[in-house]
């Protein structure tokens, strides 16, 4: 038996209280607690250790705003974050760039979690911004990343000010495992 088990949350009932908030109160996210969101997602695993992943931490109200228009839906909630961190691929690295930016950004979102702070994937590869552009082009044009930088998505960040309830594994997602085959 484990006895540091007292110590910390059960990992499972931190996943249970985790959720996506797409509501902050508009207070910035502080520089500290920043730093240890982006540490965390730098210490995600990446396939072969390549580490393909190039990270835009954006707090300024203005850019926020700006971004809140990468998506025709589902960004909206930037312009009242507290940040934001875009995350990028670099496709001449690995061709799974995809999938160690998405090991990034599941990380960051985990860490903002356990910090006590909202936070929210929005998916930004494959998307059309509200200008009819690719999400790609539309944030390509106001940070001019390189053409090799691939756009995965972007992270909100935000202090909130309710929290949603836990969620549990219902029969329904029980049923989406099969043994042993489908």
């Amino acid at each position: 038996m484990d006895e540091r088990k007292g110590d910390y949350m059960d990992f499972l009932d931190f996943l249970k209280q985790r959720r996506s908030y797409r509501q902050y109160t508009g207070e910035p996210v502080e520089k500290e607690l920043l730093d240890r969101i982006v540490e965390a997602g730098l210490l995600a695993p990446s396939g072969r250790n390549i580490k393909p992943e190039e990270l835009i931490v954006v707090t300024d109200p203005k850019l926020l705003t700006q971004l809140s228009q990468c998506r025709k839906a589902g960004s909206q909630m930037l312009e009242g974050a507290g940040a934001c961190i875009i995350v990028l691929g670099d496709e001449d690295k690995t061709d799974v760039w995809v999938e160690d930016c998405s090991n990034v950004i599941l990380t960051m979102h985990y860490m903002a979690s356990s910090l006590g702070l909202g936070s929210c994937w929005i998916q930004g590869r494959n998307r059309v911004s509200s200008t009819e552009d690719s999400t790609e082009d539309y944030i390509r044009n106001i940070f001019h990343f390189p053409k090799n930088l691939r756009l995965e998505a972007l992270l909100s960040v935000g202090h909130i000010d309710q929290t949603l309830p836990a969620k549990e594994v219902t029969e329904e997602l029980l049923n989406k495992v099969h043994t042993p085959k489908y």
